[in-house]
């Protein structure tokens, strides 16, 4: 089958498979090997992209979903201000989940105009971290925000 959508502001064209998942498609066929497979199952957050502007699990997303599609890769907002922040706040550690991570707050930023650190909380509970304990995280999340932090 092809499908045409946007993938970090360019056109793209492709003949996928009708059992093909996003991830297949960012990975293997675009090669942006920015996003990250995890789980394969929906549940770890690595594989996150923003599929018009909302995070999706690439790895349990059909390709064929795309048709049509805005799609952001961590590779499109790698210029984000969180990334600094990120990596200010010491929030990066072995980085294997960051880019999900990212990708899904910067979402989240672009919706919540002032969040709380339980906000911040909430919205990080789809994406998994074995290094960080997430409190470097928030921090960093609310210092572009202009937060505090606790």
């Amino acid at each position: 089958m092809r499908i045409r959508f946007r993938i970090n502001g360019e056109e793209r064209k492709v003949e996928v498979r009708e059992d093909m998942t996003l991830l297949e498609l960012i990975r293997d066929v675009l090669h942006l090997r920015g996003t990250k497979s995890g789980c394969e199952m929906g549940e770890c957050g690595a594989c996150t992209v923003l599929l018009n502007g909302k995070p999706v699990p690439s790895c349990i997303t059909l390709a064929v979903k795309a048709d049509g599609a805005e799609i952001m890769t961590i590779e499109g907002i790698s210029n984000h201000p969180l990334i600094d922040a990120m990596v200010k706040e010491g929030a990066v550690q072995c980085g294997f989940c960051s880019p999900g991570m990212i990708t899904n707050l910067v979402s989240f930023l672009d919706e919540s105009a002032n969040p709380s650190r339980e906000e911040v909380r909430e919205a990080l509970s789809g994406n998994l971290c074995r290094c960080t304990g997430y409190q470097k995280i928030v921090d960093a999340v609310m210092a572009v925000k202009g937060g505090k932090k606790e």
